[in-house]
């Protein structure tokens, strides 16, 4: 059976993504997905995979609007699609401003939600 990868804590493609979200307040990482996940609210924004792949959640209305745009794809960590995520290819966030754009997608939607309740230990 192959070992997942998961992202280096130091990969540049995590330090990248972590610096996007510098100027947010109230942001997580928290590890999810074989990865490591962006949160606010408890609520997931993006993450990046161990093959540093790009995974934001745009949200079900906004989905096929952005499944459109280049170097994006369904998101199928579950090897079924889950609506509102979206994987985004490398060649889509080589430029900081893209990678930016991405999050700050991902940020839009996910100020629409409710925060999540904290789980009882």
């Amino acid at each position: 059976m192959a070992q997942k990868k998961t992202p280096k804590p130091d990969s540049a493609f995590l330090l990248r993504l972590r610096a996007a979200f510098e100027r947010n307040e109230g942001v997580e990482e928290k590890r999810m997905f074989g990865g490591s996940c962006f949160l606010v609210g408890g609520n997931m924004v993006c993450g990046v995979t161990g093959d540093d792949l790009l995974m934001v959640r745009v949200g079900p209305d906004a989905y096929d609007k952005f499944l459109s745009f280049p170097h994006t794809r369904e998101m199928d960590f579950t090897k079924r699609p889950m609506k509102g995520f979206l994987y985004i290819d490398a060649p889509g966030v080589a430029a900081d401003d893209d990678l930016t754009a991405w999050v700050d997608r991902g940020l839009t939607f996910v100020r629409t939600l409710p925060p999540k309740k904290p789980k009882k230990r």
